[in-house]
């Protein structure tokens, strides 16, 4: 059965190059069962490669029409040989050497050829652990969608017999009822009139912060800082991963009266600044982050992506974490509280207005010549909360591996299981070494906002920011006024 596409899932593969593939990924870490075989990998992708029985999208390559896509058509044969693939490395405990490794899987596009899906096994010949490196198409669908699709193809108990892998799970979508003719056309007109309205005054409020009449609200795109992470997109990437433990962050967001996802911005904003301060940056003003909002409506399973991306600024000036975090919870709710207010679909229309001209830059080869929207961007979804098995073998984490936008930066995106924070660092390497100084940073950030809490004095460390001088206000003033006053009067005592 094929499926058609929507536009936006069209966008992911025509703006796809091979310097900017627009595939997403997943590393996961695997424990053996006990026992298990010096061959049991092997054996476990020659049982993988046997399911060759897939369901859409699985079974589904692209057609197209002088290179625009029309649909995912099914396939006579699944070459199983280029969907499971195995590798040894030397040390899978090694991380720098496995983020390495991962992130050369990650840099060649998919074969347009096949359905938009590989599973990559690795191995080495000295521990209980394996990895799994899952890549697919973002055209598949968005975060919410392929988490809920994989999320199938695991179980919170091992299993022995009767495994199926994801692809070859049946997806059917339940039959809806029809609706009338006259109400489904009715209805997609007045919401597409109402959405229009919407995008409309989203632009018209933007104008007016560009005349500096009305400064709270949205900000502007294309306002991001130029650095060594944004730019021309090319080939190569650097990757790393960390883990945090997910019952701190809601205890520590519980006490700064801040959501987790404005703990984690906070986190990452400090580590993006000390990062690109080793690279000799300095900072005249806020990074930016770009932030998906999910469009689905409570309960909504359609596959297939359904979601804005809209810029997000986040804090200048402060070295005290808790006046940062302060000030990215401001900004970001002058995000949030548009968004609500307005027509799910007006969000995602502006954020096609927006990507659209970061995407023919891209494709122009002038993103290096114009400010990029962002400077991050930042993903946060929900995954199992409880331990999983793949098969018969324990998931120990599940590290989610974005694409890059158009105009560069890092890509941040975080996925809860088990109470941890599995995260995912990406981006174009051409002008940096590793990311893994900024896994560290991320650490390290995270301990100093968690202490800020009860120690007033936590200070960051030089960010290489740049602060304006300030006329004092009179109140501000007044205690020095006061304690003058006060000495005089002694004096005269």
């Amino acid at each position: 059965m094929s499926k058609k596409l929507t536009f936006l899932d069209k966008t992911f593969w025509v703006t796809e190059s091979e310097d900017n593939p627009k595939h997403v990924a997943s590393l996961q870490l695997l424990k053996m069962p006990v026992n298990a075989s010096p061959d049991y990998v092997d054996n476990l992708v020659a049982e993988l490669r046997a399911n060759d029985q897939a369901c859409t999208p699985f079974n589904c390559k692209v057609s197209t029409f002088l290179g625009y896509p029309l649909r995912f058509v099914p396939v006579k044969q699944l070459d199983m040989e280029y969907h499971v693939q195995i590798h040894t490395i030397a040390d899978l405990n090694d991380k720098p050497e496995l983020h390495k490794f991962v992130a050369s899987l990650h840099e060649p596009w998919l074969d347009r050829e096949q359905p938009l899906w590989q599973f990559h096994l690795i191995k080495d010949n000295s521990t209980e652990l394996f990895a799994l490196y899952i890549k697919i198409h973002h055209m598949c669908g968005d975060g919410s969608t392929l988490i809920r699709w994989f999320q199938a193809g695991y179980s919170p108990e091992p299993v022995v017999d009767g495994f199926v892998p994801v692809w070859s799970l049946d997806r059917t979508p339940k039959k809806r009822s029809k609706r009338h003719w006259f109400q489904a056309v009715f209805g997609g007109v007045w919401g597409l009139v109402i959405a229009t309205k919407d995008l409309l005054w989203i632009i018209v409020r933007l104008l007016l912060k560009l005349l500096r009449i009305n400064s709270n609200y949205m900000p502007l795109p294309f306002s991001g800082t130029k650095t060594v992470l944004t730019g021309q997109v090319k080939k190569g990437r650097a990757i790393a991963t960390l883990d945090i433990d997910f019952a701190r962050v809601k205890a520590l967001s519980k006490r700064l009266r801040a959501s987790a996802n404005e703990v984690l911005l906070c986190v990452f904003d400090i580590a993006v600044h000390r990062q690109l301060r080793d690279y000799g940056h300095t900072f005249n003003k806020a990074l930016y982050t770009n932030m998906p909002i999910n469009l689905r409506r409570p309960g909504e399973t359609t596959y297939g992506n359904q979601i804005a991306i809209v810029p997000v600024e986040l804090a200048h000036g402060h070295t005290d974490p808790y006046l940062r975090l302060r000030e990215i919870i401001e900004n970001h709710r002058k995000v949030t509280r548009p968004a609500k207010a307005s027509h799910p679909a007006s969000f995602s229309y502006y954020t096609l207005l927006i990507q659209t001209y970061a995407i023919i830059f891209e494709m122009l080869g002038l993103s290096n010549w114009v400010k990029p929207i962002a400077n991050t961007l930042v993903s946060n979804m929900p995954g199992p909360s409880q331990k999983m098995y793949f098969k018969e073998n324990e998931v120990l984490a599940a590290y989610p591996i974005s694409t890059i936008t158009p105009g560069g930066g890092v890509n941040i995106t975080l996925v809860t299981y088990n109470g941890q924070a599995n995260v995912g660092l990406v981006c174009c390497n051409n002008k940096i070494d590793s990311l893994e100084p900024l896994r560290q940073y991320c650490l390290d950030a995270f301990e100093l906002l968690e202490n800020c809490v009860d120690d007033p004095t936590q200070s960051i460390e030089n960010m290489g920011e740049q602060v304006v001088d300030e006329d004092v206000s009179i109140v501000e003033e007044q205690p020095f006024i006061e304690e003058e006053n006060e000495e005089k009067y002694r004096a005269l005592k």
